[in-house]
């Protein structure tokens, strides 16, 4: 890992690479997710991992809970050198992505964004107004439902006093999050999700077309919520095509 900032990793030397993508975690989601989908896309697209506070290296600092400020924090370290750059975020990360990408409109700073790749997520809120924040309980519940986590955190009240911080945190940022009215992105959108994802429907994936005034498609493949794991070659070609980018895999790498 040669790093990027307290909100960015790197994991593979691809700083000469056209195009840069930046890629959010999900809910107590940490940058080393992204380390196979980096491996895949490099030398030809850097690709750059957020580490929100709270988890891995940043384990001793305080969690965000809100969306916002998750998207404030990744905004604020993006580099700022004229290199075109895309964002992607897996559930939780899509809205943070796209809260990024509402920043980025402004004049300065790193520029827009040249495409959202928004995964197993949905553009609208997941919690009814008014409805009470989920317990611990109901949260190791949602996880376990959602597949993609080891049994053995279940099983473990060392891990879970760990890694729950992070998790309360993420689940309530989203939980309080309140898209903005009929605001659209200017940048393409490309929405993935699981065929058998049982939290977010390709219809509901299909509602990040409202999210945008350019192109959007939508991408279906096999799999539950955490599709990415098994589909990484897939999704490595899908981004690479989307942002015209050379997909040789250095040796070693």
């Amino acid at each position: 890992m040669t790093g990027a900032g307290l909100w960015l990793r790197r994991y593979h030397d691809s700083a000469g690479a056209p195009v840069r993508l930046v890629c959010f975690p999900f809910a107590g989601g940490s940058a080393s997710y992204f380390f196979g989908l980096s491996r895949l896309l490099s030398p030809g697209v850097e690709v750059l991992a957020v580490q929100y506070p709270g988890r891995q290296d940043r384990h001793g600092e305080p969690c965000l809970e809100s969306v916002a400020g998750l998207a404030d924090g990744v905004v604020a370290e993006l580099p700022v050198d004229g290199k075109p750059f895309a964002l992607f975020g897996h559930s939780m990360g899509a809205l943070v992505a796209f809260e990024a990408a509402r920043r980025l409109r402004g004049p300065g700073g790193p520029g827009r964004p040249v495409r959202l790749f928004a995964s197993g997520g949905i553009a609208r809120p997941y919690r009814p107004a008014g409805a009470e924040l989920p317990g611990d309980a109901d949260i190791l519940a949602h996880l376990r439902s959602l597949g993609g986590t080891d049994e053995r955190f279940f099983a473990s009240a060392e891990l879970q006093a760990l890694i729950l911080p992070a998790l309360r945190a993420d689940y309530r940022a989203v939980g309080a999050y309140e898209p903005p009215g009929p605001e659209r992105l200017e940048c393409p959108v490309t929405a993935l999700i699981g065929d058998a994802d049982g939290r977010t429907s390709p219809a509901e994936a299909a509602t990040w077309r409202e999210r945008t005034s350019g192109d959007f498609d939508l991408h279906v493949l096999p799999g539950g919520h955490f599709y990415l794991d098994a589909c990484q070659e897939r999704v490595a070609g899908i981004v690479a095509a989307a942002l015209g980018a050379d997909r040789t895999v250095r040796a070693g790498s």
